[in-house]
């Protein structure tokens, strides 16, 4: 078997040919089917460039070393909004049965009320107010 024309151009210009297709740029199917471009040499016949063994893969640059972006924290309110939600954290604020704890905690429900029904309805009050009161 005589080497193709690729062949000789390679070895002429000083080239070594690729050792998996032997300098043709193209490998055959085992079973016969067609054949597909060399992934040595990637079609063009010569050996591919070798002299760098292990290519470098690190991330050189800086915006690799950032770390994620975060976003502003959320302020969250800590007295009510609304006109009804301030009045009635007021009243628990001036209870005087309360503990400084239940008063927080209260206070604490009108701010999670407003902030998912907008305001404080006549039922969310009435239900607070209940807690205001002595116990008999």
């Amino acid at each position: 078997m005589t080497p193709g024309p690729r062949v000789l151009a390679g070895v002429r210009r000083g080239m070594e040919t690729c050792q998996i297709c032997g300098g043709d740029g193209r490998i055959g199917n085992v079973f016969g089917g067609g054949y597909s471009t060399c992934p040595g040499c990637r079609g063009n016949g010569r050996r591919a460039d070798t002299t760098e063994l292990m290519r470098d893969v690190t991330k050189t640059k800086p915006s690799h070393h950032r770390g994620p972006e975060k976003a502003p924290a959320v302020v969250k309110p800590t007295w009510p909004t609304t006109r009804e939600g301030a009045t009635l954290a007021r009243e628990v604020q001036a209870s005087t049965i309360l503990s400084e704890e239940t008063k927080a905690r209260l206070v604490r429900e009108i701010l999670e009320y407003e902030a998912s029904h907008g305001k404080c309805t006549q039922t969310f009050s009435r239900k607070v107010r209940r807690q205001l009161r002595p116990t008999l």
